[in-house]
């Protein structure tokens, strides 16, 4: 069943669908405030947990926005030019804004793996395939959370921001990648505190892709993600020896 929470317009404006697994679909047309979707995870994934409310996945926009996570330093914080909200989720400091496509992924890993790494690696291949479907090359880097891609310098930048938090073996929070933001948005912060290395995005790669184009890939990929979730995430290889 459906949450009986109070909702605003634009949750209540969102188009709703079922994705395989009885999971819902919701996709919000108009940005959402980043607290009342904070408050509607939170309520979603205590539902979830005590068998009364399906999963989600959640694709949205929110207007500009810096969210501390658990290890946020205040260092970190620069110019807090937009609103500032506490997000009880890993990492550090984030931006979201206008022409980043933010997706949260609200599922109950007791149905799966029960892997909490894996859930995290599975999140960045779906971003990087679908990324890939663009293409747009990107990966993962040991030590640095987050999707990495070339930026049009030739140095590394980030594009997609990961941050996640389970409760009860159910997930929250979920992934954002920069479409078209306004890239000076994010020197307010030291983005998930990696001062050596910028942002970039879509369109600064060249690629001009409005969230329509990007949804229906990135869900066309949404089975794979899934399915990757069903088997225990990968052991990293141990080193050869001589």
């Amino acid at each position: 069943m459906t949450i009986p929470a109070k909702q605003s317009s634009e949750l209540q404006e969102a188009s709703e669908q079922t994705l395989p697994g009885d999971i819902e679909l919701r996709i919000s047309p108009s940005p959402v405030p980043y607290r009342e979707a904070l408050d509607e995870m939170v309520a979603r994934n205590a539902a979830i947990a005590a068998g009364e409310a399906r999963e989600l996945i959640w694709l949205l926009e929110h207007p500009p926005v810096y969210t501390a996570g658990t290890s946020a330093a205040s260092a970190e914080l620069l110019d807090p030019r937009f609103e500032v909200v506490e997000a009880g989720r890993g990492g550090r400091y984030t931006y979201h804004g206008p022409g980043q496509r933010v997706c949260y992924v609200l599922l109950d890993l007791k149905k799966r793996a029960r892997d909490a790494r894996g859930f995290v690696h599975g999140l960045e291949g779906w971003v990087i395939d679908t990324l890939r479907d663009f293409g747009v090359e990107s990966f993962r880097r040991d030590g640095r959370i987050g999707i990495w891609t070339t930026d049009v310098d030739g140095q590394e930048a980030k594009i997609g921001a990961i941050g996640v938090r389970i409760r009860k073996w159910v997930t929250m929070h979920g992934f954002a990648v920069n479409i078209r933001p306004d890239l000076s948005h994010f020197a307010g912060i030291v983005p998930c505190g990696i001062e050596e290395f910028g942002v970039t995005s879509l369109d600064r790669l060249g690629r001009e892709i409005d969230f329509a184009t990007w949804d229906k890939a990135l869900l066309a990929r949404a089975d794979g993600f899934l399915a990757s979730l069903e088997r225990p995430c990968p052991q990293p290889s141990p080193p050869e020896t001589a």
